[in-house]
């Protein structure tokens, strides 16, 4: 059998609609993973959404929407008009149309050549109007969206409006009923009862489109979870209710001449379908506010762009941006795509991407992020990533695909749920028997009773919200404090962690040498010594010669003229500067052109033990001075070193420096070890050594050559200021580039999982409590129901606490 390769393996997602609870999830998934083709699928029902990773030479998006389908559930489209330029025959809309069926994530493409229009329905989990808008583009063609008919429905604000409607009427047809069961207490016996609804056939005109028209839902539901051969939530409440309700029928019927000595049950079915409504409404309004961090992530966007095209200047929507455009922003707006500066300087606030509050200077050349906020000047730039490509986008994209993603405890419980359903009904019925034949033999009434709570007490909800709203919640506070967990897996393993391995530069340190000390020789003038070399270094291309240049330049010193250059590999430079030569370089260089630098030896090496690197200079072949440069260390990792510290966790410095320097470094910052020049290629050996004692190992950098370590880490996370090949190997980025993020990374792991564990022991808690106090008939129906409905929503304002979570610096 043909398998997979990495050219045809794709991924889809869907937003899914009709779960009710883990069954439903448990049951979709299961059906996806049967298909041949399907390498992986995922359902979280917290999300209501699909991730599916499949053999694209074997299935299309639209086998998955069938299959779906079939299962019992709906897949969200989304529908959208385009404006269609550059037509000239059929064959042109025939090309556009073909091309835009091809498109992933499109289900149905129309292009009509005479209305110069094309109507398209496609998957928004898949692909944007962006998308559609580049793809048309490809072909040759322009497009342009029609705002106005954009049929674009928030489904689940449009969800808990029904759910809103349905328990207004559901209440209103219910109170009557509540107010009979209530006059039939001893201690409410005061209550006045009107003596109509006291009446069975006005009780069954009140339940009847409660039970039918209300809860037509959960027959739905229960239908097609029991066609495709399982059983949910639905099937539940859909027994519990019946039972109640048909029975009160049965007892309306046979006592048709005496009203009052039926024994009914209509306010039971009715109070408990209102009540799961309502709880059905509080989940759907919490689940919502659960993905409240990717609404502020999309609303850091900016809605629209000034172009300038065909050297006119026109406002467009975002989607409609593309590469190359031409983009002016003005004074205190968005900078709308990621691109680069190539007119006009201004400061840029970046603090939605790195947490620093300072603006950032901006000239010709620097790059600019989508979202940040232009502060001062007015510039031109060129869009350079647009669409998904864009660096909020992904940080977007890594916050929902984390949020989707399963840890390995919610597996646990989704398997649970699976099986819970079956075995509930089972007891439920069991339990029915024991009251009818032994321990009331012959009164239906009470057994009746004693089965609608089990089944209604038993209802999985929250067991299957417990683990997904907690991850949802979770992973998206840690991106709004600038750490993004790439899955539910990763969010997991972090709270195990308990030895942090270190790079140092551009992770300890700043990852920039610059000018620190200048020393000058007896009988030198210091501005003259730099003015000398820096004019030298400025020849070499060695960052540490950039760093010395850059130094002397911001001291205001002007360079002199060099007559020439050379470089010596791995030892320093020669050069002659207006006249004078002049040689910067290391010891040896020193000895090898026979300069005398002894009287200057023990503060080279003062310099050297405080983990700067010190470079000699001598003009005319005579000893003239020395520069010291250094890595200067982050503000804030001394500070984030001792907090992890604090947390019981092993810090380790690693570095390709010198141990001498790297011991400097270490001792400044108060790491537990250092482990000194390694080569890039030995930074996941020594990982590996860590992991062989038992140590669960996080390793943090920012470089290509920390790549390899980081993927062998337990958990790798990488410096979000670092390069793209480091953050695609880690499991975590650190978007702000501060050291105290590994703390919050680790502390958020730790409050989720523990708040995965709460929500959990509850949801177990209750079941394994609520069931044997429900078959032992201590539990009215229509209490079970409230019950059930409430346990759903305490699970999820649960898990919403960690979107409160502050850190203590």
């Amino acid at each position: 059998m043909a398998t997979a390769t990495k050219e045809t393996t794709k991924e889809a997602n869907f937003q899914i609609t009709g779960m009710t609870c883990a069954a439903c999830a448990t049951r979709i998934e299961k059906g996806l993973n049967k298909m041949d083709g399907v390498e992986r699928a995922s359902v979280n029902l917290a999300l209501e959404k699909s991730s599916i990773q499949y053999d694209s030479s074997k299935l299309t998006e639209a086998d998955f929407e069938k299959k779906i389908d079939a299962l019992g559930y709906g897949v969200v489209k989304q529908k959208a008009e385009f404006d269609i330029t550059g037509m000239t025959c059929a064959a042109c809309s025939t090309r556009v149309e073909k091309g835009l069926n091809r498109l992933g994530g499109v289900t149905a493409a129309n292009v009509n050549l005479a209305l110069e229009k094309a109507t398209i329905e496609f998957n928004p989990s898949e692909v944007t109007v962006g998308d559609i808008i580049a793809k048309v583009e490809k072909l040759g063609y322009g497009a342009h969206q029609h705002q106005e008919d954009t049929e674009k429905v928030d489904y689940r604000e449009k969800a808990i409006q029904e759910q809103k409607w349905k328990f207004i009427a559901s209440a209103i047809l219910s109170l009557p009923l509540l107010w009979t069961m209530v006059g039939h207490f001893s201690f409410t016996s005061f209550l006045y009862v009107p003596e109509i609804l006291m009446n069975p056939w006005v009780q069954m005109l009140l339940a009847t489109p409660v039970q039918f028209i209300i809860g037509k839902q959960f027959y739905v539901g229960a239908y097609k979870a029991l066609r495709n051969g399982s059983a949910n939530m639905d099937v539940l409440v859909a027994m519990g209710t019946s039972a109640a309700y048909f029975y009160s029928v049965y007892q309306a019927v046979i006592h048709a001449g005496s009203p009052h000595a039926a024994q009914l049950y209509f306010e039971t079915s009715a109070v408990l379908i209102t009540l799961i409504v309502l709880g059905k409404l509080f989940e759907a309004k919490a689940k919502g506010r659960s993905s409240e961090a990717i609404k502020k992530l999309m609303g850091l966007q900016a809605k629209t762009a000034t172009v300038v095209r065909n050297g006119a200047e026109t406002v467009v929507p975002l989607e409609e941006v593309v590469i190359g455009d031409t983009i002016l922003v003005k004074p205190g707006e968005k900078i709308p795509v990621d691109g680069e500066v190539f007119e006009g300087t201004t400061a840029v606030d970046e603090s939605m991407l790195t947490g620093e509050s300072l603006p950032v200077d901006k000239a010709a050349g620097d790059l600019l992020y989508g979202s940040t906020v232009n502060s001062n000047g007015f510039i031109q730039m060129k869009a350079t990533k647009v669409g998904r490509d864009t660096a909020l986008a992904q940080i977007i994209k890594v916050v929902e695909d984390a949020q989707g993603t399963k840890a390995p405890i919610q597996r646990m419980a989704d398997k649970i749920s699976g099986i819970f359903v079956p075995i509930v009904v089972g007891i439920a019925f069991i339990t029915f028997l024991v009251w009818f034949f032994l321990v009331q033999p012959g009164n239906f009434t009470p057994a009746l009773e004693v089965l609608i709570a089990v089944l209604v007490i038993a209802c999985p909800c929250a067991l299957g919200l417990a683990t997904p709203t907690s991850i949802m919640a979770g992973s998206g506070r840690s991106a709004e404090m600038g750490v993004l967990f790439k899955g539910g897996e990763h969010l997991e393993q972090t709270q195990g962690i308990d030895t942090v391995v270190v790079d140092k530069t551009g992770t300890v340190t700043h990852g920039k040498p610059v000018l620190t000390n200048v020393l000058v020789a007896d009988g030198q003038n210091e501005e003259h010594f730099l003015s000398l070399i820096g004019a030298a270094e400025k020849q070499s291309e060695h960052p540490l010669a950039q760093a010395i240049v850059e130094g002397i330049q911001d001291k205001g010193i002007a360079l002199g003229k060099v007559q020439f250059f050379e470089a010596i590999p791995g030892h320093g430079v020669q050069a002659t500067v207006s006249g004078q030569g002049v040689i910067i370089g290391t010891r040896k260089l020193m000895q090898q052109y026979g300069i005398d630098v002894s009287a200057v030896m023990s503060e080279m090496e003062v310099l050297e033990s405080e983990g700067k690197t010190a470079m000699l200079a001598a003009v005319n072949g005579e000893y003239a001075g020395l520069v010291a440069v250094a890595d200067t260390i982050k503000e804030t990792s001394r500070g984030a070193i001792a907090r992890l510290q604090e947390m019981g966790i092993n810090v380790i410095m690693m570095t390709g420096d010198n141990e001498r320097t790297a011991q400097a470094i270490g001792k400044e910052v108060g790491v537990d070890a250092v482990i000194s020049e390694v080569l890039p290629e030995g930074k996941a050996d020594e990982v590996k050594k860590l992991q062989q004692q038992g140590k669960k190992v996080a390793m943090v950098g920012d470089g290509i050559n920390d790549a390899p370590a980081l993927a062998t880490a337990d958990i790798g996370m990488a410096i979000g200021t670092g390069t793209d090949v480091a953050m695609e190997a880690a499991d975590i980025t650190l978007i702000r580039g501060d050291l105290n993020s590994i703390a919050d990374a680790i502390i958020m792991s730790r409050k989720t999982m523990r708040n995965i564990k709460q929500n959990l022991f509850w949801a177990f808690a209750y079941n394994t409590v609520g069931i044997p106090i429900a078959a032992i008939g201590l539990l009215a129906p229509w209490v079970a129901g409230a019950a059930m409905a409430f346990s759903s929503v305490s699970v999820v304002l649960n898990s919403l606490r960690l979107q409160r979570v502050r850190m203590q610096k």
